[in-house]
């Protein structure tokens, strides 16, 4: 470019995609009165309408460069604005961006698992049990469907097996869960009067302030997995929470789900339930297991193969 001859950057796909991202957030009226209320001091002090859940739009008396679409990098822009359909979408890609630091590879996995779609979509009863602020939240950061498939299973596979897969993979399954979870452990030991119970996952979450118990179901979801469910969770309540801790939250993440059947079931738990299903789209056949060698075969072939030496 003549006029900026030591900037970069100005090819011409760049420049189309700089139309593009103009054009892109023009259509929404707020972003564009902020840039009209700037040249209008009468109404500089005015505040900006904001969009629920993203604390994005701050008040027109700030400078438009303050804006969050403004503060991450131009190549997360360029995947945010070719892929996103609205302008609220893509408004909450650029703010979880700033909130968790991602990387433009994060932010591509995420964009690909519709985490705009999934987020908040899970049946819960929060709303009865969580006060509202923690209530609001909780719908928040729990989502619906979570994506599995960066573990393989064979086709009949147990729970144990789901488990063991995604605790093996427990940085992958943290990101899947989103920001905010800290693992704790698996089958975790909780005492039920003379019974000792176990735990599928648990976690506990440093925005929410608050345990998270997870059971996974590898089939559909049943009436009685959520009256299970709530026994953990007032187990976890009277043996774990502290002073400062929130109400103890549960998550039920199965293969399938009635809605209905999930709703009337939510309604007699008094503890607060979410309940999400699952993708695994990698699935191998049963036959295919017993094709590959076990660990203890591998041992034995190395074995022979140092002794021939």
């Amino acid at each position: 470019m003549i006029e900026f001859p030591d900037m970069k950057g100005f090819s011409p796909t760049n420049l189309k995609y700089c139309k593009r991202f103009f054009l892109f957030y023009a259509q929404d009226d707020s972003i564009r009165q902020q840039v009209a209320d700037e040249l209008n001091p009468k109404i500089a002090n005015e505040q900006l309408t904001k969009n629920r859940g993203l604390a994005s739009l701050r008040q027109s008396s700030e400078k438009l460069e303050d804006h969050p679409i403004f503060q991450i990098p131009w190549f997360h822009h360029v995947q945010i604005f070719t892929k996103c359909e609205t302008v609220h979408e893509a408004l909450f890609y650029v703010q979880k961006t700033i909130e968790n630091g991602w990387s433009r590879s994060v932010l591509m996995n995420f964009l690909e698992a519709d985490l705009y779609l999934a987020q908040g979509r899970a049946m819960n009863n929060f709303s009865r049990h969580l006060p509202e602020v923690q209530s609001d939240l909780a719908k928040e950061i729990i989502k619906d469907p979570y994506n599995f498939d960066f573990i393989t299973l064979t086709e009949s596979y147990k729970e144990k097996e789901l488990e063991d897969a995604l605790t093996t993979n427990i940085t992958k399954f943290l990101l899947e869960l989103g920001q905010g979870f800290a693992y704790i452990g698996r089958q975790v030991p909780i005492k039920t009067g003379r019974k000792e119970r176990f735990i599928d996952l648990l976690f506990y979450h440093t925005e929410l302030h608050c345990y998270i118990v997870v059971e996974l179901k590898a089939g559909e979801f049943e009436a009685e997995h959520a009256g299970k469910l709530g026994l953990y969770i007032s187990a976890i309540n009277h043996q774990r929470k502290s002073e400062i801790d929130n109400p103890t939250i549960g998550l039920l993440i199965c293969k399938t789900k009635d809605n209905v059947e999930v709703q009337y079931s939510l309604e007699i738990i008094n503890q607060p339930i979410g309940v999400s299903e699952y993708r695994l789209s990698k699935l191998l056949p049963e036959n295919y297991k017993s094709a590959l060698p076990s660990i203890e075969d591998i041992e034995k072939r190395l074995a022979e193969k140092t002794d021939e030496h």
